[in-house]
């Protein structure tokens, strides 16, 4: 049968095709190329596998927004624990780390600039237990040294207190509070379980300045991109993908920032703290209203609280 002169024969017609996919490729490299730009602390093409993922857009054109707070004091506790014992056992503050972070914008009450102004830290002597377990060690690098010759608890808040009224903060007789500010952790632990354990074990009242609602920074960075996510142009708004049911470690949160990597020793409480402090410097950066979600109740008890300050054998013989 004679071939029409206007009919390839197949392998002819294979070349145009391939021909055809090539250059289809090639425009749309160039297309991501054109709409897309490296946030800071991009990776080179062999150090990173999201080196190809056009999210990291616009990171660089920042949105000032109404500010509720004049100043945030990041806090990252550590404190006892024994290898198996859930949230449930009373811990006891070992480090005492916090960052002072004021603003350095507010036109007009708006502001996007947050800057790190001073820190405090001390370590912390455990009464109940203080012998440290090798696992809590482990953990947070911190040793039986230097719980040793740290002061206690109440001592540790009176030296904060003294920080907080050094800015500004709180009035020096009373405790009460000068200006707007709000603490921050990484999760609702910090505050709403270890310091009202400790308080409760030390037998000291939570100060009126540590009483009120805390913002738990791992949330506000999961809605931030839950809103971000949501977004129809959401390969426009800098949110790197984050799996379902994976747990927003502080490493991840930075990762999902478009920050780089964790700086420091993790479950160091100073390291956890300054790397929390840029989670929320970039937050603002990016026009996040950052506000408290999680509240505060200096009332709240546990099965082994006994007697005011006592831990009742029975639970932790």
């Amino acid at each position: 049968m004679s071939s029409s002169p206007f009919v390839l024969p197949r392998p002819a017609l294979a070349v145009p095709l391939v021909l055809a996919a090539l250059c289809l490729t090639v425009l749309i490299r160039r297309r991501l190329q054109q709409t897309t730009v490296p946030g800071p602390g991009a990776h080179d093409s062999q150090s990173s596998p999201y080196q190809d993922m056009p999210t990291k857009v616009q990171r660089d054109v920042p949105v000032s927004v109404k500010q509720r707070y004049d100043a945030f004091l990041v806090l990252d506790v550590e404190a006892t624990c024994v290898e198996g014992a859930g949230f449930d056992y009373p811990n006891e503050i070992i480090e005492w780390p916090v960052c002072l972070l004021r603003w350095k914008d507010s036109p007009k009450g708006k502001a996007r600039e947050l800057e790190v102004v001073d820190e405090f830290r001390s370590f912390v002597r455990p009464t109940w237990r203080p012998q440290l377990s090798a696992f809590c060690t482990a953990l947070t690098g911190i040793t039986q040294e230097q719980v040793d010759s740290a002061p206690p608890f109440p001592d540790v808040l009176d030296s904060f207190q003294r920080f907080l009224e050094r800015h500004g903060l709180i009035e020096p007789e009373t405790g009460r509070r000068l200006a707007r500010f709000c603490f921050c952790s990484d999760g609702p632990y910090d505050v709403r379980d270890f310091v009202v354990k400790q308080c409760f074990i030390s037998k000291i009242p939570l100060p009126p300045w540590l009483a009120a609602d805390v913002m738990d920074v791992r949330r506000t960075v999961g809605e931030w991109h839950a809103a971000t996510a949501a977004d129809a142009d959401k390969r426009l708004s800098g949110a790197f993908p984050i799996p379902r049911r994976v747990t927003l470690s502080i490493p991840r949160q930075l990762h999902a920032l478009g920050l780089e990597p964790f700086e420091g020793r993790q479950h160091s409480g100073i390291d956890d703290t300054r790397n929390i402090s840029r989670l929320v410097v970039e937050l603002a950066r990016r026009g996040w209203r950052l506000a408290p979600n999680t509240p505060i109740n200096p009332k709240r008890r546990w099965p082994w609280m006994g007697k005011r300050g006592q831990v009742l054998e029975e639970y932790y013989p």
